[in-house]
């Protein structure tokens, strides 16, 4: 379980997805965009985001108020690569992300990625 905060119109991470997790968000407060398999949602407070093994996804902070929600990933173990990710604080190239990835069995689409945060304009 991680608990992640959200400045307004910031990118959680990029396009993944990961073959061996099921991951669920449950938004604390604020709004929250996702990308599920291609379809975008948006969840208030007290809803949660459903993100199953296999699919293609991401979220970010859809409102211009901080918003927070509470990862839940079953089995554990991909809470390591999240926090891989927030400990770069500069861009790094797709075969970089690859890399990092590699060990928890995710994939990284940063073309999807570029294209979502030009669409909402967001932060990364």
């Amino acid at each position: 379980m991680v608990q992640h905060w959200f400045a307004p119109k910031a990118l959680a991470a990029p396009m993944y997805r990961h073959h061996l997790e099921d991951e669920y968000s449950y938004v604390l407060y604020g709004r929250i965009g996702a990308s599920l398999g291609g379809h975008e949602v948006e969840a208030s407070a007290g809803d949660l985001i459903f993100k199953p093994r296999g699919q293609w996804h991401t979220f970010w902070n859809a409102g211009d108020e901080p918003a927070a929600v509470l990862e839940l990933i079953s089995p554990a173990g991909l809470e390591t690569f999240f926090r891989a990710l927030g400990a770069i604080s500069e861009p790094i190239s797709s075969e970089e992300l690859g890399a990092l990835a590699e060990p928890y069995q995710c994939d990284a689409d940063m073309e999807a990625t570029q294209a979502l945060l030009e669409r909402h304009g967001l932060t990364f």
